[in-house]
């Protein structure tokens, strides 16, 4: 009887051990769908790949490009925040050429550096991205430090190793040949969140700043972060949307939760909302792994 009974307990020893182990087993994190075709997503404190989906192929990027030229710009040896730069007709002249999306600069209006970040990155103003190319670019003329600086952007693509970027605009509004993919924009973003000024503009949601106007005077510039994850998705700290014609809707992203930042991007998804979506169940899954 006794070694019936411990046959008895072994065997229902085995069954609770094999019931115990079924629920870790269909605890396994369901890689998420999403409609961008492109997407990336890594742990930024190691560089782990978290998610991948056409991570390598090249694509239109749109206003993502902004974050380049952003870093761009915070890589200037001695570089003054408060620099003021006086908005030239040019700069309003190429948002009405090209419809491009706006931070309503002022002709004459004297905006200093640091503003102009903002209105790069939260309002996605192109007349801001062309102001801080004319600045610092190198040349005699707009048209030669407009091309130095891109010339920059590329320059620092190869020094952080992104092989599969080029850019031939300093917005994203190029002629063909302005790409990059999931991948090489995430680890682009990385880099330039290193920086703590871009860390504070990205994770704006609205900033009203004061510029000094053509008469000596001043007047109040407001802008809204075209992000809408800073408001939808908890612990949000950017980064940068993108959207056009061929890019169709972009999002680089990151997020911060319990001490560990995920960051990625989604490229090419159809609509606003959809990479919105996708970006959330991107983040979703990469804190969970």
């Amino acid at each position: 009887m006794s070694r019936v009974s411990a046959v008895t307990i072994t065997a229902g020893a085995v069954m609770s051990a094999g019931a115990l182990v079924a629920p870790a087993q269909a605890a396994t994190i369901a890689t998420p769908t999403i409609t961008a075709k492109g997407g990336f997503v890594m742990n930024n404190g190691t560089g782990k790949t978290l998610y991948t989906k056409a991570a390598d192929t090249r694509r239109s990027t749109g206003s993502t490009t902004k974050i380049m030229t952003a870093r761009v710009v915070l890589a200037q040896p001695h570089l003054n925040l408060d620099t003021k730069v006086t908005i030239q007709k040019a700069y309003s002249d190429y948002i009405v050429s090209k419809g491009a999306s706006s931070a309503h600069l002022i002709v004459g209006d004297k905006v200093t550096v640091r503003q102009l970040l903002y209105g790069l990155m939260l309002p996605s103003g192109c007349d801001a991205a062309y102001a801080l190319a004319d600045k610092y670019g190198t040349g005699t003329s707009r048209a030669a430090r407009v091309k130095s600086f891109i010339g920059k952007m590329n320059s620092t693509a190869k020094s952080l190793g992104l092989k599969n970027t080029h850019f031939d605009s300093f917005d994203g509004i190029g002629s063909g040949a302005n790409y990059s993919t999931p991948r090489d924009l995430t680890k682009l973003a990385s880099s330039a969140m290193k920086y703590a000024t871009f860390r504070t503009v990205v994770k704006t949601k609205s900033t009203k700043q004061k510029v000094t106007t053509k008469t000596g005077g001043y007047r109040y510039m407001s802008w809204s972060n075209t992000n809408t994850l800073l408001s939808s998705y908890s612990g949000t700290i950017g980064i940068k949307t993108g959207s056009g014609s061929v890019a169709k809707y972009c999002l680089v992203f990151a997020a911060t939760r319990n001490g560990k930042t995920v960051i990625g991007t989604v490229l090419a998804a159809p609509s606003a909302t959809s990479r919105a979506s996708d970006a959330t169940k991107l983040m979703n899954y990469g804190f969970k792994k």
